[in-house]
């Protein structure tokens, strides 16, 4: 059984940095892609980021390239979030979530395709 946990979250200031942890236990050979997706108030929830667990392939929301950058670890069964630059409109309860397949240019955001959610954790830029 697949479980995520996210840390990292916290208060930081516009232009500030954080690294966003999703701890993946029990991955099996059908997880193949972990995504980052975030929900401000009032807001769905979108894709920030995606990797692929085999080959690495990375994808990310317009909104975020060149300052996040998403990365694993699979020795400690870790993925990696690295938010810099961090503007206002980036608040919001970040999630980690696992999905069975493969993570394509074209749906690595699709929210109906993670099977697996961790409970979030809070980003405030002030």
């Amino acid at each position: 059984h697949v479980q995520l946990v996210e840390s990292g979250g916290g208060s930081v200031q516009a232009g500030g940095s954080l690294r966003l942890s999703c701890e993946v236990s029990g991955i099996t050979e059908g997880t193949n892609c972990i995504g980052w997706f975030r929900q401000a108030p009032g807001k769905e929830r979108e894709g920030v980021a995606a990797i692929m667990i085999l080959g690495a392939t990375t994808y990310y929301a317009d909104s975020v390239k060149g300052r996040f950058s998403i990365s694993q670890d699979n020795a400690k069964d870790m993925v990696y979030l690295q938010v810099n630059s961090l503007k206002a409109e980036d608040t919001a309860m970040y999630y980690c979530a696992g999905r069975p397949g493969s993570c394509w240019s074209y749906n690595w955001d699709s929210r109906d395709e993670y099977n697996r959610w961790g409970q979030g954790t809070q980003v405030t830029v002030s």
